[in-house]
């Protein structure tokens, strides 16, 4: 049972690690590529569209956690990668999400973005620490 805990905690934080580097190098720069004009609507579609994406994911990445914690709760990298999975979901819902809700009532403010950017790039390190530490749980 560990073996294959720790088998899906490391499928789990690479297709985490895939989501969270598709988000960074393609659709936040063709978002914020978007004019004025036609912000809310591309704001709005982008959000309807990723919403469940990121609900699977994360809440993938969060049962695979918590099974991998059950089968090897003494590991560090499944503490390893456990800690930096919570980090990104806790960077998500800290800032990320509620700086999309700032940009879908204010539009596509400079500063907002920015900031979105920075923690997106703190995601995909969490994100890549996760995937490291459970891949090297599963595979060492």
């Amino acid at each position: 049972m560990t073996e294959t805990a720790l088998l899906v905690l490391s499928v789990a934080a690479a297709a985490h690690l895939g989501f969270q580097l598709t988000v960074t190098l393609l659709v936040y720069p063709a978002l914020a590529r978007v004019d004025e004009v036609h912000w809310a609507s591309a704001h709005q579609r982008h959000s309807t569209a990723i919403i469940p994406l990121v609900a699977v994911v994360y809440g993938g990445l969060a049962l695979a956690s918590g099974w991998a914690l059950v089968a090897a709760p003494a590991d560090p990298a499944v503490l390893t990668a456990v800690s930096a999975a919570g980090a990104t979901i806790l960077l998500t819902a800290t800032i990320a999400g509620p700086t999309h809700g700032q940009l879908g009532r204010q539009g596509p403010r400079q500063r907002l973005l920015q900031r979105l950017r920075r923690v997106d790039r703190l995601r995909v390190l969490t994100a890549g620490v996760c995937a490291a530490a459970a891949c090297w749980a599963a595979w060492r």
